[in-house]
């Protein structure tokens, strides 16, 4: 599609935004709307030709009783994304009423795959619903996005002899819409705007500068990117266009993967989204994001390494708030920032609390390859990650024979699993009233107001009725109130938040866990059983790496002589010469 019909779109779609949100919205909030329906409308039309394959799908999971039903779903939508609700947008533009639209609209939302649902409440969008009811927008807007003048489905729209009205919208097509209107309205926020949005000028410019310098190195081969600050995305979709582009030139076949991380929600919301849009579902799934996940605090990749890195940190921002979830500078034990250099095991590349961009640096060098042409002086002809025929006859042997030896290691599936367990301090603030509750409008107060502190006594959200039994660990407290006990529920400190990955095949469970690993450190944690998330992972490091044996003490005998040997050569050399 030529570049002119993809601004006519981004044109029409802005213009919605003006119709429809003029009163209901100030300027500046018209994107808290208009980027997320716009997500919708595309997913939607591109998942309109399975929904029944989907539908039925979804019929035959919830019938054999099987739980796990992503991946089913979404080879039965044939995309990374799926919506098994009963209605489509077409479906809700025909509802009578303002309180059914609104009902049947919430379902639509429900009925989406994870990782849309994941988009929608980083964009909050849920939050959006009363308000849009309640003006009567809400049925305008899906019908301005599904007016037959504009066409975001990938179907080609026919007039009535079968001619191409409108052409469809590719992904690359949509993408390009879609970060058209978000540069639109970034520039409407003048004050975010330079916070979470790199110009794209500048952005070729970082790429070009990573990639030619290593042009006629670049091989054949899968290259892994990764952006540890990855704003809307925007960075990692260009250096990807780049090193495609210079490896055809140099015919040469390469394969990407993407990685990033991003701590503010919208816009952790909007590079998923923009990935989706692009048909690129691999890569949203590659991404994390929100304000749990800072990438100095909680790194999401620990054990990768990659091929090209970039970033654009927030430059000249504190990072004390990751400092103090980190252990302080003191005990900070995180290997990415702690490594053994010049002799030393424990040599800190801590930097200033007011220095948060050369720590992003700091991030990026401990996940720099060093076993590749690329990542370091080493030998280039060293090919240690060829697979010979050979190599892989044997891999499929042992694999086909299932037995236990060095090569081969047979786990059962819980071996490999872990429960994702929130952890919760109390909120201490200096000069509260023990003895008594607070409301969240008085705690959001206080928080303003008053001062935190370890020693200071924790704030009472809740203190439940006789009956209640206290259980610590799930954030239920005896505590003396009045001379009378009683069962106190804390707020908890968002600051001392952390999460714990307990194995499932830890004996005892999560209680256990907690009970030796958290408490002796912090005897006031609690979890939040309802947090708890089950994940799995497979690290090769922990299963197969062996450390290299030890040096005898005769081999380490012989060197200290053989050093004493030539100092005491160099010592006379240098007394001989002074004689002279």
């Amino acid at each position: 599609m030529e570049q002119a019909q993809l601004n006519w779109i981004a044109n029409f779609i802005w213009g919605i935004a003006d119709d429809v949100l003029r009163d209901i919205y100030v300027r500046g909030k018209y994107r808290d709307v208009i980027l997320p329906m716009t997500v919708l409308r595309r997913l939607d039309a591109v998942l309109e030709p399975t929904k029944q394959a989907v539908l039925d799908m979804k019929g035959t999971l919830d019938g054999a009783g099987i739980i796990q039903q992503d991946q089913a779903l979404r080879q039965a939508a044939g995309q990374a994304f799926y919506n098994t609700s009963s209605f489509t947008l077409r479906d809700l533009r025909s509802r009578a009423s303002q309180q059914q639209l609104r009902a049947d609209f919430v379902a639509y939302l429900d009925g989406f795959s994870p990782n849309v649902q994941e988009i929608l409440d980083n964009f909050e969008f849920r939050n959006q619903i009363p308000r849009l009811s309640k003006a009567d927008a809400l049925g305008t807007l899906i019908e301005r996005l599904l007016s037959p003048d504009v066409n975001l489905s990938p179907k080609p729209v026919l007039n009535g002899d079968g001619s191409v009205k409108h052409p469809g919208l590719d992904n690359h097509g949509m993408g390009t819409v879609f970060e058209e209107l978000v540069r639109r309205f970034n520039e409407e926020n003048n004050e975010e705007a330079g916070e979470h949005w790199t110009p794209r000028d500048a952005v070729k410019l970082m790429a070009k500068l990573i990639f030619l310098p290593v042009a006629d190195r670049i091989a054949d081969g899968t290259y892994l990117l990764y952006d540890g600050a990855c704003g809307t995305g925007g960075m990692l979709t260009v250096a990807e266009e780049t090193l495609r582009q210079i490896a055809r030139a140099r015919g040469k076949q390469v394969a990407t993967h993407l990685y990033g991380q991003e701590i503010n929600a919208e816009t952790y919301a909007i590079a998923k989204a923009d990935f989706l849009l692009k048909g690129e579902g691999e890569a949203a799934d590659n991404l994390v994001g929100g304000p749990e996940h800072s990438t100095l605090a909680n790194d999401a990749f620990p054990s990768r390494e990659f091929d090209f890195m970039l970033s654009n940190p927030p430059y000249g921002k504190s990072w004390k708030s990751d400092l103090e979830r980190l252990g302080g500078k003191g005990d900070m034990k995180d290997p990415r920032f702690v490594i053994e250099h010049a002799g030393d095991p424990e040599y800190s590349l801590i930097t200033r609390s007011s220095d948060g961009q050369m720590l992003f640096l700091v991030n990026l060098l401990s996940k720099m390859k060093r076993s590749t042409p690329l990542g370091s002086r080493k030998n280039l002809g060293k090919k240690n990650c060829e697979l010979a025929d050979a190599d892989i006859q044997r891999i499929c042997d042992t694999f086909l024979a299932f037995e236990e030896t060095e090569q081969s290691k047979i786990f059962p599936n819980a071996a490999l699993g872990y429960w994702k367990v929130t952890v919760e301090r109390p909120l201490r603030l200096k000069g509260i009233d023990p003895d008594r509750a607070y409301t969240p409008k008085e705690i959001k107060a206080l928080k303003e107001t008053l001062e935190r502190a370890e020693e200071a006594p924790p704030v009472i959200k809740k203190i439940h009725k006789k009956g209640a039994v206290a259980d610590s660990l799930r954030g239920l407290f005896a505590a003396t109130i009045d001379g009378k006990p009683v069962v106190v529920e804390y707020e908890p400190d968002p600051d001392l938040r952390d999460t714990e990955q307990v194995p499932l095949l830890e004996d005892g469970g999560i209680v256990a866990f907690l009970r030796r690993e958290v408490l002796p450190h912090a005897p006031d944690a609690w979890y939040v059983p309802d947090s708890v998330k089950i994940g799995y992972e497979i690290s090769f490091t922990r299963y197969f790496y062996k450390p290299k044996p030890l040096r005898t003490l005769e081999e380490i005998r012989a060197d200290i002589l053989a050093l004493e040997r030539e100092t005491e050569g160099l010592l006379s050399e240098i007394v001989g010469g002074q004689a002279r």
